[in-house]
């Protein structure tokens, strides 16, 4: 699944919270949160602590995975083609 919102993240753990059978008490005192955060967090609260989603998400039994989208990479120098410098110089050179 891909998150890319806090909305997206709160769903799911709404989605997995209830597919394992917890209601939102059970798994805010597994998580060491409470009832009203959670609720926040399943509503889409974009200003959750971090730690809290690590622990709540931990409390479902997920995992994070990251991965690195390449396409909004910019390439490196070292990937980077550089100009050949004495084709530039000729260039210049026949110019009048």
């Amino acid at each position: 699944m891909r998150i890319r919102t806090a909305t997206d993240l709160g769903a799911f753990i709404r989605e997995r919270r209830t597919k394992l059978g917890m209601d939102q008490i059970a798994l805010a005192k597994k998580a060491g949160t409470s009832r009203k955060w959670l609720i926040e967090v399943e509503q889409g609260k974009p200003r959750a602590e971090f730690g809290l989603i690590l622990r709540a998400l931990k409390s479902l039994g997920v995992s994070l995975d990251l991965n690195v989208d390449s396409s909004l990479e910019t390439p490196s120098i070292g990937k980077a083609k550089l100009p050949d410098i004495n084709s530039v110089l000729d260039a210049l050179k026949k110019r009048p």
